[in-house]
């Protein structure tokens, strides 16, 4: 790549917070009270910064750099595994991008006093569509203006927001008003149902692995690369932090999963009546959001271009137009969030609310769980069989340091997929059957989908393309 193209630290700093940073868990995050301060610390300092490390090593391993997530797993545990673990890394993001989407439509449904683009199933389901193939376009001018709609939506969409919200909170106590008993009569330590909403809080650090596909793009990579991901994590515990706590000390009551954080910013501004204060706070949220699902778009499509060189997938997917951009990947993309936004909308619920968004987030969680498990026991291989690899960034102190911050993250992410399986309490009593039969359906479905195609697809178009000579590369 020429110099003039390579990607600035903020750039890639800005691309990498855009991919995990979560305005729209807020909501989810405060109706635990003060365990949402355990939960984060908890997920950060033992699940976060585990990734971010493991990533950090394997991503500038000798021979490890090409392909992202299919390498790390692939070159140590087998090539099936390593493209199971692509698929689920690309796949969550498919039904991801319906969630932050959700929380989009319910942000303009409330600033704009347009109910029905949030309760009409049809109407949210037209928007949600929308928004994500007009998104999709827009990337078919390549990752400069990916890049460039992060770095300002990143910006002005998410820290701001957040530090706005923070300072209105601070007037607000200082003015007499009292902290929400969701927050003061709540336990530091999780109980009951709360235990559940560890598959939320660890989707608040998912992510940052993704952003080794742009490893070979970041200017210093070799020095920059370990520093922006230690630098990230400190950035998204305190965000998540700052976010849940203040959505969690002001709203009283059951809080909306989608609605929570304009709840909050009307209750801060001007109480009773959404006021332009509380509309200018939502077309920031709303634009954030907007980058995210933008940076989201192209970067696990790395991955699946690699593995069609591989002749895993029809090389045709991983051709690419004169802005250096897979089209039939992004196309093929677009189709199955369409699909997983109609199942979410009319499926879940007969409004797509709670338990469409909740069903949603916890599905995400379960798929991308199963990708980091894969990553987690494949780092142990790397570490315990190939000592010899030459590594750019190695974790500091010796063979049992490394496998006890492995271990801490793996361990957190098998007890992450038995605990999505609890029905968190924004869930109503009557709805959690519909909940869990959804969950568990699209779980085993999305675990087995790579496996079988692998087996029927994968390894016979390999064989046929291997004797006649045909690869890509």
């Amino acid at each position: 790549m020429n110099k003039s193209r390579k990607m600035s630290k903020f750039a890639f700093f800005s691309m990498t917070a855009s991919l995990f940073i979560t305005v729209y868990e807020y909501p989810t995050f405060a109706s635990t009270g003060k365990a949402l301060i355990f939960f984060l610390l908890l997920c950060g300092l033992g699940w976060f910064l585990p990734v971010a490390l493991c990533s950090a090593e394997l991503a500038t391993a000798e021979g490890y750099q090409e392909g992202g997530i299919y390498s790390w797993v692939g070159k140590p545990l087998g090539e099936k595994y390593g493209f199971a673990a692509l698929f689920f890394q690309w796949f969550q993001v498919t039904v991801g991008f319906v969630t932050m989407i959700y929380f989009i439509v319910g942000t303009l449904a409330y600033i704009l006093k347009i109910p029905a683009i949030n309760e009409d199933p049809l109407f949210k389901f037209l928007t949600v569509i929308g928004i994500f193939w007009l998104l999709t376009l827009l990337q078919l001018k390549g990752t400069e203006t990916t890049a460039k709609l992060a770095k300002y939506g990143f910006s002005i969409g998410i820290v701001l927001p957040v530090i706005v919200l923070l300072l209105l909170t601070i007037k607000y106590f200082m003015t007499g008003h009292a902290i929400s008993t969701n927050f003061t009569d709540s336990s530091f330590i999780p109980k009951g149902k709360n235990i559940g909403a560890l598959t939320s809080f660890v989707l608040a650090y998912m992510g940052v692995e993704a952003s080794a596909s742009h490893f070979s793009d970041l200017e210093d990579a070799k020095n920059s690369y370990p520093k922006l991901l230690m630098l990230l994590v400190v950035v998204g515990i305190l965000m998540s932090t700052i976010g849940g706590s203040i959505v969690s000390m002001v709203l009283s009551g059951t809080i909306s999963s989608d609605e929570g954080v304009m709840d909050t910013a009307t209750r801060l501004v001007s109480s009773g009546h959404v006021g332009w204060g509380v509309k200018l706070i939502g077309f920031l949220i709303s634009f954030g959001i907007l980058a995210q699902v933008s940076s989201w778009i192209v970067s696990p499509t790395e991955g699946l271009q690699f593995a069609a060189t591989k002749n895993l997938l029809p090389k045709k997917l991983g051709q690419k137009n004169s802005n250096d951009v897979p089209v039939r990947i992004l196309i093929i993309q677009a189709i199955v969030v369409s699909v997983w936004a109609a199942l979410l909308t009319f499926g879940a619920s007969s409004s797509g609310g709670n338990v469409g968004f909740q069903t949603a987030i916890s599905l995400t969680v379960l798929i991308y769980l199963s990708a980091y498990i894969l990553f987690f026991v494949s780092y142990f291989v790397v570490l315990l069989k190939h000592k010899e690899l030459k590594r750019e960034f190695s974790i500091p102190g010796n063979t049992f340091c490394k496998a006890l911050i492995g271990g801490i993250g793996l361990v957190i992410s098998v007890a992450a997929v038995c605990t999505a399986f609890i029905v968190p309490t924004t869930i109503a009593e009557s709805d959690s059957h519909v909940y869990l039969m959804s969950l568990s359906i699209g779980f085993v479905v999305t675990v087995a989908m790579p496996f079988v195609f692998y087996r029927f697809y994968s390894v016979p178009n390999k064989k046929r393309n291997e004797e006649k000579g045909v690869s890509l590369e």
